[in-house]
């Protein structure tokens, strides 16, 4: 399925004053993937992207937040730093929640 897009000069010219166009080649199961993604929510595929981008954290982010986590849980439910042995008694709780087997973790 072919898919054109008409814009009518006058408003596509205001409108490219204030952004630039990019052209991001990736293989066509991707892109009917992202424009079915966008159809469902009622978007376009810019603003698509435009909200995965919004909502995906960099390394730098991912880093930032782990940290923020650590020290609330440290201040208000360890009082003490948070171990290695903190962190791998919570994935094992982790890993029960999700198999369902939530039980046998004591």
């Amino acid at each position: 399925m072919t898919v054109t897009l008409v814009r009518p000069e006058k408003v596509y010219h205001r409108y490219t004053v204030y952004m630039a166009d990019t052209t991001i080649k990736v293989d066509p199961a991707v892109r009917d993937r992202l424009q079915e993604l966008a159809r469902d929510r009622g978007l376009s595929m810019r603003d698509l992207l435009t909200e995965l981008a919004g909502a995906t954290p960099t390394k730098e982010e991912l880093a930032a937040r782990y940290a923020e986590t650590k020290a609330y849980v440290e201040e208000h439910f360890l009082g003490r730093p948070y171990t290695e042995e903190d962190e791998k008694a919570g994935e094992e709780l982790w890993a029960a929640v999700t198999s369902g087997r939530i039980g046998e973790v004591q």
